[in-house]
């Protein structure tokens, strides 16, 4: 008679199992061996022996939410000259890059400890990071210490700026670097840390930052190293009207031209925003599969609107979704965005609106063709990343619920996560983070940002 030894973790007693490859699973159970799931079981099948057993307790349990556009230092800077995000993206830019530039390796670290930490109680399994200033060497590496310290996946790129204050930009002198000191630091970290292997927990972007701050030359020379080295690229593309007036005015072409010119238009990239991409243009990102990260919080702030993700969708373009940074969205929940993106659809007339299932769809399937992961991230199923998320399904948030539980989990909230899992260990266990230093780790990142305000 075969036997078979236990499973390293079993999730039971779900209400409700989304798992985004087929059918959805009243009811169930979830297994995991070695960081990747073994199987997924109705109601009523035999559950495997496992070493370890998490009882759902009638949750709702979703694949870990995947965060495809950020600036993670930001959150050092929540609420600063607030007033300005009203008068547009230049306006409150010019109040914040020359205190960004204070960025050194404690700041780097503490913010991205703070911000995913941040992005697990919002149900948040991998987020990728935009750091554009580099005032200071290894802000990257101080950055990739603290996601391996909180226990989730990262993805952050290596953003840069060569044109700055010196140069008639809006960017700080301290912040703008030499191309070939960029593109170096791009070589070094996907040499050091790229992973690529399936379930990796780190892999490297590069990713020139803007029109505001960036050539042309560095813009092409990334999508030359990119193919190299054989990593994705990500950039902002069309993300307000000042956006597009600049490159109309300084470049004599919209900014869907700039990025073609430089070669960008690739399966290899994803862009934050596309709020201004005409349907021309995103009939173009969808053949060539250029993914974009769907922001509302901070779009709605800056434009005023948000990126017709419905129409992205129809044409083919993998969509995801991203908070964008502290210092405009103000949160880092992947929940929230979720909920918003739903939501928001309705600014626009004339379009289908976006379901809870749509919404939850581009939070995973979607975040995770934009990074490339489409093989082992974004659903439930055998021999995808043990990433899910055990959400609350009663309370004083669902008291009265009937109907769809999809729809009912995204309208009912505000929610954080009951427990949400990366690789099939708990970074979130009972609506709580299972890190020892949170008190010590938050004073510190506050302390910094004190000293920064004065």
């Amino acid at each position: 008679m075969a036997t078979f030894s236990p499973v390293d973790l079993l999730v039971r007693n779900a209400g409700y199992i989304v798992t985004m490859d087929g059918p959805e699973l009243p009811g169930g159970w979830v297994s995991i061996r070695g960081g990747f799931i073994d199987a997924v079981g109705a109601s009523g099948t035999a559950e495997p022996p496992a070493r370890e057993t998490l009882d759902a307790r009638g949750g709702l349990i979703t694949p870990g939410l995947i965060c495809t556009h950020h600036h993670i230092y930001q959150n050092l800077t929540r609420n600063w000259f607030a007033d300005e995000l009203a008068r547009g993206l230049f306006a409150w830019l010019v109040k914040l890059n020359p205190i960004w530039a204070y960025l050194d390796e404690e700041a780097s670290y503490l913010s991205t400890w703070v911000a995913l930490a941040e992005m697990a109680l919002g149900g948040c399994t991998c987020s990728s990071d935009h750091l554009n200033n580099h005032p200071k060497p290894n802000l990257i590496d101080a950055q990739i210490r603290a996601a391996r310290d909180v226990g989730v996946r990262f993805y952050p790129t290596r953003g840069a700026m060569d044109l700055g204050v010196r140069h008639g930009s809006i960017t700080a002198d301290a912040c703008a670097q030499d191309i070939d000191e960029i593109l170096s630091d791009c070589q070094r970290l996907v040499e050091r840390y790229h992973e690529r292997e399936k379930g990796a927990f780190i892999r490297i972007g590069i990713a020139p930052c803007n029109p505001f701050s960036t050539t042309m030359e560095l813009m092409k020379r990334s999508a030359e190293l990119a193919e190299k080295l054989d990593v994705r690229l990500h950039t902002h593309l069309a993300e307000s009207k000042d956006e597009e007036n600049f490159c109309l005015e300084k470049l004599g072409m919209r900014p869907m031209d700039r990025f073609r010119e430089c070669g960008w238009d690739s399966g290899r990239t994803w862009v934050a925003h596309g709020v201004c991409l005409d349907e021309a243009e995103l009939t173009h990102m969808g053949k060539c599969r250029c993914g974009i990260a769907h922001c509302p919080t901070s779009n709605i702030f800056f434009s005023k609107t948000v990126g017709d993700i419905n129409l992205m969708r129809r044409l083919g373009v993998p969509v995801g979704l991203g908070v964008d940074g502290g210092a405009s969205a103000g949160h880092g929940s992947m929940y929230h965005e979720t909920r918003l993106t739903m939501l928001a659809s309705q600014l626009r007339t004339g379009t289908t609106l976006t379901r809870a299932r749509d919404a939850l769809e581009h939070a995973t399937i979607g975040g995770a063709q934009c990074l490339g992961r489409e093989d082992d991230l974004g659903k439930i199923a055998v021999g995808y990343c043990a990433d899910l998320v055990v959400w609350p399904f009663s309370g004083i948030f669902f008291s009265g619920f009937h109907g769809d539980a999809v729809e009912a989990w995204l309208r009912n909230g505000p929610l954080f996560a009951q427990e949400t899992i990366v690789a099939g260990k708990r970074v979130v266990s009972g609506g709580r983070l299972q890190l020892s230093d949170f008190e010590e780790k938050l004073a510190a990142h506050q302390r910094v940002s004190d000293a920064w305000w004065r």
